[in-house]
């Protein structure tokens, strides 16, 4: 009768155990950003009523769809072991180019109105993409680090956009561009975040199904392997900021759209925000690892942070302290998770 009341209770005490090496796998599988959005959900849920009302969901969702594009441009340079420091710049010279075109056109044709918003989305995409291509150029090509290359981008990028506006916004676009592009909606959901997930669709492509995603994958995670493999890395590396250059580029113009404006000064905080929504989707600074979705949740997730910051009437001084602390801890988390992979494996 004993040995049975011994081996009940060791069944009643497995559960403990049990549930700990669910979060674990949990932990290791989908990273912080679970925990992240519980706490979320529930202190500012407290906190503030209208946080959770469908009305600032809906906001959310629409005020996101800018940072998800540069989120997931951010991440196909992670996943090649590198970072793009460039990427506010690159919205700032797509704003800047697209809407200097856009107000050229229509002041030699005001009837011209589609022209200008095509060849001013064209220019504003080929400006983005063009920086892309530069540090691609760089990084592959010259074996400059990631990080000096981009960053000089950024500093090249920035100056020439303050030296074609002085400083000063680009106005005269036509208002049909913004009336579309940054405040339109479809069946009652705004445009977007129809071309949001018409680009998340197309990078779950690349990422999964494809042989371009898959060398990312594989070149972050052993750039030496991959070229013993045949793999042609600086080509994939070059073609990873170009992509890149071009998602950053096509938020830019969105973003464009909502201010009605050709900015110099937009997507500042775009590098550290970026980076951040991936660290905390998973994806890996050692390169190699990531989920699309947990980076498109992340990137939700910031701004959702950010919109409770907002409620609750938290400084925007303040909410840069806070965005800064998260990315310290989503590395630290990010340095503990790589523990526990290698701890699994040796199991």
């Amino acid at each position: 009768m004993a040995e049975t009341g011994v081996v009940t209770a060791e069944r009643r005490a497995a559960p403990g155990p049990a549930l700990a090496r669910l979060a674990r796998l949990t932990f290791v599988r989908l990273g912080v950003l679970p925990l992240l959005l519980l706490i979320l959900v529930i202190g500012f849920g407290i906190a503030e009523p209208r946080f959770l009302s469908g009305q600032n969901i809906f906001n959310v969702a629409r005020q996101s769809t800018y940072l998800t594009i540069v989120a997931m441009a951010q991440m196909l340079a992670l996943l090649t072991g590198g970072f793009d420091l460039s990427v506010g710049v690159i919205l700032a010279v797509t704003s800047v180019v697209s809407a200097y075109v856009m107000a050229a056109v229509v002041a030699g044709n005001a009837s011209a109105v589609g022209l200008a918003i095509t060849l001013g989305i064209l220019a504003g995409l080929g400006a983005g993409t063009a920086m892309g291509v530069a540090n691609g150029f760089g990084i592959a090509a010259l074996n400059v680090s990631p990080f000096m290359m981009t960053l000089a981008m950024a500093s090249i990028g920035f100056g020439l956009a303050l030296s074609m506006t002085g400083g000063v916004p680009v106005y005269g676009m036509p208002s049909q561009f913004g009336a579309t592009l940054g405040f339109g909606k479809l069946l009652g959901v705004p445009v977007p975040v129809y071309v949001t997930v018409v680009v998340i669709l197309g990078m779950y492509v690349l990422l999964n199904w494809t042989r371009i995603g898959r060398y990312f994958y594989a070149i972050g995670g052993n750039i030496k392997a991959s070229a013993l493999s045949g793999i042609s890395t600086r080509s994939y590396l070059f073609l990873a900021y170009v992509l890149c250059g071009f998602l950053a580029s096509l938020g830019g113009v969105m973003l464009t759209a909502r201010l009605e404006t050709g900015e110099a000064n937009i997507g500042a905080a775009m590098p550290l925000r970026s980076i951040a929504a991936c660290v905390i989707g998973g994806v890996s600074l050692r390169g190699g690892t990531g989920r699309l979705g947990s980076v498109v949740l992340a990137a939700v997730f910031i701004e959702w942070f950010e919109n409770g910051m907002n409620l609750v009437r938290i400084q925007s001084y303040l909410q840069m302290v806070v965005l800064g602390v998260l990315l310290i801890f989503a590395v630290v988390m990010d340095e503990v998770r790589h523990r526990y992979i290698a701890k699994l494996r040796e199991d």
